[in-house]
């Protein structure tokens, strides 16, 4: 085995053990913040430069890419379920919504540049770059250790986890997830622009769609088909995006090299 990836193994491990023991004590609400001092400690350690992390600001065109990801995919889901008689809005305090959506992005930005975004498509990502991995094995690797890290909240008695049929497919779709992520990071260079399309897609799904066996303002109950997440309709939106995000990528790859 390649030496270079002990760091990148043993760091995934420790991120996954302490979320683990996090959530199965009772403190699931604060276990994602247990990746900020990992970051912190395995920077320090390898001595990646900025650029590896991912602390770049990236261009304009970048965030609206970032953007692209959660309002194309919810926005649709959204769609179908208005129009198959799924959800229902006549209840909905629309003000209340917008400002719990807003705070929500708000909140998360700078929380997925110091946590989730920071390790993975930070410091994972960079470490996997020292160790010689190309990248489309790094999007899937660090797509792979995302889902991983998520397995205690989903599967443990927390505020987060789903009904247990839906997990398979919750983890499945936070593969393609952490992958698209890993593109928008390869794109860009930057964890901050990632760190943006993660809060938005954690507001639109939060907010609308709910979480674990909450409920979101648009009443949608049937997750396990309509979820963004966990559910088929997601998982499959998801994956398309994934294929033509990646055929979109090599072209810009191979556009950038003939160019050099």
């Amino acid at each position: 085995m390649n030496r270079a990836l002990l760091g990148p193994i043993v760091g995934t491990a420790m991120a996954i053990a302490v979320n683990a023991a996090m959530d199965a004590t009772g403190l699931s609400g604060l276990s994602f913040a247990s990746l900020f001092p990992l970051v912190l400690i395995f920077w320090a350690m390898q001595r990646l430069p900025r650029k590896s992390m991912g602390l770049a600001m990236g261009s304009w065109r970048h965030y609206g890419l970032a953007l692209l990801h959660p309002l194309l995919i919810i926005g649709v889901i959204a769609v179908v379920c208005l129009v198959a008689g799924v959800a229902d809005v006549s209840r909905v305090n629309w003000l209340s919504a917008r400002n719990d959506f807003l705070t929500t992005v708000a909140i998360s930005i700078p929380l997925a540049i110091l946590t989730e975004e920071g390790f993975f498509r930070g410091w994972l990502y960079g470490s996997l770059q020292r160790a010689g991995i190309g990248e489309l094995r790094i999007m899937i690797w660090t797509g792979v250790a995302f889902s991983l890290w998520h397995i205690p909240a989903v599967s443990m008695n927390t505020e987060d986890a789903p009904p247990l049929a839906q997990i398979p497919v919750l983890l499945v779709n936070a593969v393609v997830i952490g992958a698209i992520w890993g593109m928008l990071r390869s794109i860009s260079g930057s964890i901050i622009v990632t760190s943006v399309c993660h809060a938005v897609w954690n507001a639109c799904v939060y907010v609308f769609f709910g979480f674990g066996t909450t409920v979101g303002v648009l009443g949608v109950k049937q997750t396990a088909i309509y979820g963004p997440e966990s559910g088929f309709l997601g998982l499959g939106l998801n994956l398309v995006l994934a294929l033509v995000l990646w055929q979109w990528w090599k072209k810009r790859e191979t556009r950038q090299m003939t160019l050099s």
